[in-house]
C-alpha cells in the first residue's frame, strides 16, 4: 500500500501565477490530484497582474516530490522558481550547537570562566577526581556513540553519513530531558578500536548511548564497556526498544484481558534488538516464546547457532518447533517482528488465536502493513508514526538517561529497564487506554519525567540494597 504523505518528504515550490481567477485554487487540486497534500500557501508578492505565491507539500517519498513538482511545472500560465526539502534545509549547519551558561562580559567574568580561576577548579577536581560530576559538564552529558554500520534501516553507511541521526538523538536528549548529549562517530569498525574510543573519552560523560552498531559486535561492545567504565551504558537499539515493546505489551495485555505468563509470544528477528526484547521480557514473566530468523524458527536442533543463537534456543521454545514463522504463528497470542518487511500477510494473522496482538516493528516497511493486521488483530503497533502505537524509543532514553544521571549510577542493570517499562505503561489510564492507544504520544507532557523517577528510584534502591549487603557481610 502506498505511504501515506509526510512531513519527512515536504517541499516548498516557489510559483508565479496569475493575479485573479482560479490560479490559486488550481495549485492545490493539481498537487491534491497527484496524491500530495498542500499544507501552505502563502502569497509573498503581488503585482498588477502576477502573484508570487510560496506552496509547501507534503509528499510521501523522494520521487513522489518531483513528480508534484512536475506536475506543477505543467501548468499553464505557471512558472516554476526555487523548489526547497524542507527536511535539507532544517539539517542545514547542523541541528546542534554548543551555548556558554554564562557570558562573559568583562574582564572579571574572563578570569572566572578560564585562566587564571579556572586553574583552582582544576586542583579540586585533581585532589578529588569525584567533583568532576558537581564542577563540569560531567553531570549532565551524555556520548552518542555509533560506527555508521546499523544506521536506521540504511544498513552500514559510515560514520560521515550516520551524523545527522546522532545530532537528532542529541537534539532529543536536549528536548526531552535537557540533557547536554554529543555525537561522537567513530570511524572504525573494529571492535576493539572502538571500545578503546569509548574508554578514553569516557572521563567526560555521564554516560554512554551506543547508537546503530551492528550485531553481534554490538553485545561484545557493550559488554566490556559495561565491565571497564564506571559510568552507564546503554545501547538504545536493545534496550530502549525492549523498554517501549514490553510497556506497549503491557498495555496491549490489558486490553485484551491476557496475562504475560498466560501468553503464547513469537517473534521474528534475532539480532540486537529482538535478543534485547526476548531478555526484558523473560526478565517480566514470560514464559512460552519462539523466535524466528531468516533461517526459521531457532531450536537447539539447528546446526547454525552462534553463541547469541544458543542462548536463544536454550531459553525458548520449550515446544521445541521446528520449521517456518509462519507454521509457528499459528495459535500465537503475539506476534513481535524486529525483522524484515512482508514476512507474514493477512492469513497468518487470521490463524492466530483470538485477542491476537501484532506489533510490527520493522522500519521503514513493517512486517506486515498496519492496515492489514488491523482486519483480524484485536491490538496492532508499529514504528510508523502514520498509524496508532509507534512504538518510538524517543519514549524512553531521555528519561533513562535523566534518571541514571540524576542518581549519579554508575551502571544500568535489568531492575532498571523493567521499572522504566513500567513506568511507561503506566502514563497510559485505565481511561484512556484502548486498541488505539497504548502507548502515549511522544510529546505527552509526563512521559520523560515519570520514567526518570521511576528509574532514579531503581538506582536508589540498588545502591541501598548492595549498601546493605556489604554492610550485613561485615
Amino acid at each position: 500500500m502506498p505511504a501515506a504523505p509526510s512531513a519527512s518528504y515536504s517541499i516548498t515550490a516557489r510559483l508565479e501565477v496569475p493575479a485573479g481567477g482560479l490560479s490559486v485554487s488550481r495549485l492545490t487540486n493539481t498537487v491534491e490530484s497527484a496524491g500530495g497534500s498542500v499544507t501552505g500557501l502563502d502569497v509573498t508578492a503581488s503585482g498588477h497582474d502576477r502573484l508570487r505565491v510560496d506552496v509547501t507539500i507534503a509528499a510521501s517519498s523522494t520521487d513522489h516530490a518531483e513528480s508534484l513538482v512536475e506536475a506543477l511545472r505543467s501548468i499553464e500560465g505557471v512558472s516554476l522558481g526555487k523548489v526547497s526539502d524542507r527536511t535539507f534545509l532544517m539539517h542545514l549547519g547542523g541541528k546542534i550547537e554548543m551555548q556558554a551558561k554564562h557570558p562573559i562580559r568583562n574582564r572579571d567574568d574572563l578570569s572566572m570562566v578560564y585562566t587564571p580561576g579556572v586553574a583552582r577548579v582544576c586542583l579540586a577536581i585533581a585532589e578529588n577526581p569525584d567533583d568532576a560530576r558537581r564542577l563540569t559538564i560531567k553531570r549532565n552529558t551524555v556520548a552518542v556513540v555509533t560506527d555508521g554500520s546499523a544506521v536506521l534501516g540504511l544498513g552500514n553507511i559510515g560514520p560521515k553519513a550516520a551524523l545527522p541521526v546522532m545530532e537528532g538523538k542529541a537534539a532529543l536528549f536536549k528536548r526531552f530531558a535537557g540533557i547536554d548529549a554529543w555525537p561522537i562517530c567513530l570511524d572504525t569498525q573494529d571492535p576493539d578500536e572502538i571500545v578503546r574510543a569509548v574508554q578514553m573519552m569516557a572521563p567526560g560523560f555521564a554516560g554512554i548511548n551506543l547508537e546503530d552498531i551492528s550485531a553481534p559486535r554490538c553485545f561484545e561492545i557493550e559488554r566490556r564497556l559495561r565491565e571497564s567504565l564506571d559510568i552507564p551504558v546503554f545501547h538504545d537499539d536493545q534496550h530502549g526498544t525492549a523498554i517501549v515493546v514490553l510497556a506497549a505489551l503491557t498495555n496491549a495485555l490489558r486490553v485484551v484481558g491476557k496475562k504475560i505468563e498466560d501468553v503464547r509470544v513469537v517473534m521474528s528477528g534475532a539480532g540486537a534488538a529482538g535478543t534485547a526484547i526476548l531478555k526484558l521480557l523473560l526478565a517480566a514473566g514470560l514464559a512460552h516464546v519462539v523466535v524466528a530468523d531468516v533461517h526459521g524458527v531457532v531450536h537447539d536442533g539447528r546446526d547454525d547457532l552462534g553463541n547469541d543463537l544458543r542462548w536463544i534456543a536454550e531459553h525458548t521454545n520449550s515446544e521445541r518447533l521446528t520449521g517456518s514463522l509462519k507454521e509457528a504463528v499459528v495459535g500465537a497470542d503475539v506476534f513481535i517482528g524486529v525483522s524484515a518487511p512482508n514476512v507474514i500477510d493477512g492469513d497468518d494473522v487470521a490463524r492466530m488465536a483470538d485477542g491476537a496482538i501484532v506489533f510490527a516493528l520493522a522500519n521503514p516497511e513493517p512486517e506486515i502493513y498496519p492496515a492489514v493486521a488491523q482486519e483480524h488483530a484485536a491490538v496492532v503497533a508499529s514504528g510508523r508514526s502514520d498509524f496508532p502505537n509507534q512504538i518510538n524509543n524517543v519514549l524512553v532514553f531521555p528519561g533513562v538517561f535523566r534518571g541514571l544521571v540524576d542518581a549519579q549510577s554508575r551502571s544500568i542493570t535489568t531492575d532498571m529497564l523493567l521499572a522504566a517499562a513500567r513506568a511507561l505503561a503506566s502514563v497510559v489510564t485505565d481511561d484512556e487506554l484502548n486498541e488505539s492507544y497504548i502507548v502515549p504520544s511522544v510529546f505527552h507532557p509526563e512521559v520523560s519525567n515519570v520514567v526518570a523517577a521511576a528509574v532514579r528510584d531503581a538506582v536508589l534502591a540498588e545502591r541501598d540494597g548492595s549498601l546493605a549487603d556489604r554492610q550485613g557481610g561485615r
